[in-house]
């Protein structure tokens, strides 16, 4: 391998594994430049901290880009859009960045004329295939450095070792061994104690979301505008992307909204379990699929539906730069033309829940639903719409060379 590439970018977060990469890499690829790229979508970490730790373990430059805004704008809220939840729960807060982080490392290694591209997902995981993916989208030829595929490292207790004999300064220790991933839309924890499925989350181990349990015992409230499907008030106040995220984040998870423990089915063909805090984005969610109930009809709102279970697994498989996840998106788009409106959620204990909606696009109709005075509604129209509806069955009737044994007469009106 020596010799085998010049200049080598890459994703870089501070953590345990990108952190033994860069003395990893000189080792193996000697005489490899190696710059950091490290992404801002919302982790909360130091990034100048960051960007000097990188060059304290070896590389040349740690390059630090400012993407929370385009992460939430581009990818959480195009998400939210489509409804996009995998496997019934999972709100994609990892798989979401994943794909503008890498984006972002290509745009970076073209920038610098670099011919390899390296990242520290393992080789079991999701993360792989996210970020080569998008390499391969945007730069098929740049060779990919993988080390979890390359290197003996085996377990985070042989990582730790690693970076101890390095001397590379590491967060984690034996007794904080959860492998975490952070942005403005959620925070996942995966390993420790969660390896064993039986295994109740530690109280301690969340860092967005109070315990419900410990939650207010009055309820709030909270109203959110959108507009076109993008969330864009909260409370009559106008907010931008990360700022509402921000809020909301803060508002939910004093309540103990947001928290899931789901064991997954990974791309690679193995079940995971995580435990996922979204605060922001459970909200959103939930108040968008009230909004889109009360202005889409109904045809379109259960198509939409298949959709979204499609869209989400495009995002979850690492391809959100695909045709077909690009061709979904112009039907969403289509579709939330007519989502706008406000809906007001309680939080409570854990629970976010709509109370409330409103929209100048509803196709609610009181007069229509209504089962008191002022109804509109004939109900002589059913007799037939029934009949009609029914047709196909009654003709079938017809048909039929034997009477159900549970019957005496069957009698077929024409």
């Amino acid at each position: 391998m020596a010799g085998s590439v010049k200049k080598v970018v890459l994703a870089y977060s501070g953590g345990l594994d990108t952190s033994i990469i860069i003395p990893w890499i000189k080792e193996h690829y000697a005489g490899a430049e190696i710059i950091g790229y490290c992404g801002d979508v919302g982790q909360g970490d130091d990034l100048e901290a960051v960007r000097k730790k990188a060059l304290a373990t070896g590389a040349s430059d740690c390059i630090v880009e400012d993407l929370r805004e385009e992460f939430i704008r581009d990818y959480a809220f195009k998400a939210l859009a489509a409804g996009a939840v995998y496997e019934d729960n999972y709100l994609l807060g990892t798989a979401l960045a994943r794909p503008l982080l890498a984006y972002g490392q290509v745009r970076a290694a073209l920038r610098v004329g670099a011919d390899a591209l390296a990242h520290g997902a393992t080789g079991k995981g999701n993360d792989q295939v996210r970020f080569e993916v998008t390499y391969a989208t945007f730069a098929p030829h740049l060779r990919v450095i993988a080390p979890w595929r390359e290197w003996n490292i085996r377990s985070r207790e042989d990582a730790l070792a690693y970076a101890a004999a390095h001397g590379v300064p590491v967060d984690q220790s034996p007794r904080d061994i959860f492998s975490r991933d952070g942005n403005l839309w959620h925070l996942s924890h995966e390993g420790g104690n969660l390896e064993d499925t039986w295994n109740a989350p530690l109280k301690e181990m969340f860092k967005l979301t109070v315990d419900p349990q410990d939650a207010p015992d009055a309820p709030a409230e909270v109203t959110i505008a959108f507009e076109r499907g993008v969330p864009v008030a909260l409370d009559g106040r106008r907010l931008g992307p990360v700022a509402l995220v921000e809020e909301l984040n803060r508002l939910a998870g004093a309540h103990g909204v947001g928290r899931l423990d789901l064991v997954e089915n990974r791309l690679v063909g193995i079940k995971s379990r995580g435990v996922y805090e979204t605060p922001a984005g459970t909200v959103l969610y939930l108040a968008h699929r009230e909004l889109e109930r009360l202005v889409l009809d109904r045809n379109t709102l259960h198509y939409k539906q298949s959709v979204s279970v499609r869209y989400a697994q495009l995002i979850y498989d690492g391809l959100w730069f695909s045709t077909l996840r690009q061709a979904l998106a112009a039907f969403v788009d289509f579709t939330e033309a007519e989502v706008t409106g406000e809906v007001r959620m309680k939080l409570f204990k854990g629970r976010a829940d709509a109370i409330g909606r409103r929209s100048p696009r509803s196709l609610y109709r009181q007069d229509l639903a209504t089962f008191g005075e002022g109804m509109t509604y004939d109900h002589g129209h059913a007799e037939g719409f029934i009949r009609l509806f029914g047709l196909p069955e009654r003709v079938r009737a017809l048909t039929r060379d034997h009477i159900p044994t549970d019957v005496k007469a069957v009698e077929v009106q024409g």
